[in-house]
């Protein structure tokens, strides 16, 4: 029976370069000569650290990530943006989590999607994935449109598509 996977993954490569980039493009810009903002990528829990002096200066810094993450073929609706807090001094400090997988919320809407659209499927939710089984390799590729025109709030990728 063929089946395939719903999955939320990020390349930590390409989303190291981005970060790179974008830390690369902050230092070189005029409003910036004389920061001291600094931009952390934590590989291991997948979180962006942002430390600078004000407001104006963080949101620039989130839309150089943003950018860069576009032109790298990766979904900035991945970034889950936390609050600021006051770091020492006249510091701000941003943390921003990178999500990977799909949370329960997340897969039980997208379960609850597939079964309204009537297609002969059987969709299971595995850990932090969704696997879709059906008779016809035609109705996986349906769930596969059907998932793409919605917006579940973060970047879905179909993966082990299997005969």
């Amino acid at each position: 029976m063929p089946t395939f996977d719903i999955v939320s993954k990020i390349d930590g490569q390409t989303l190291d370069n981005a970060i790179n980039n974008a830390k690369k493009e902050i230092l070189n810009r005029f409003d910036f000569s004389d920061s001291k903002s600094t931009i952390e990528l934590d590989k291991k829990t997948n979180e962006v650290t942002i430390v600078t002096e004000n407001e104006m200066r963080l949101k620039a810094i989130e839309g150089s990530m943003i950018s860069r993450m576009v032109k790298q073929g990766l979904d900035p609706q991945s970034m889950d943006f936390g609050q600021e807090e006051y770091a020492s001094g006249n510091m701000i400090r941003k943390e921003i989590k990178i999500k990977e997988g799909i949370d329960k919320e997340t897969a039980k809407k997208v379960v609850k999607k597939i079964k309204d659209s009537g297609l002969k499927v059987q969709v299971s939710i595995m850990d932090d994935q969704v696997r879709v089984q059906g008779k016809k390799i035609d109705d996986l590729q349906a769930v596969i449109a059907l998932c793409r025109k919605e917006d579940f709030g973060q970047p879905l990728q179909y993966v082990n598509m299997r005969n």
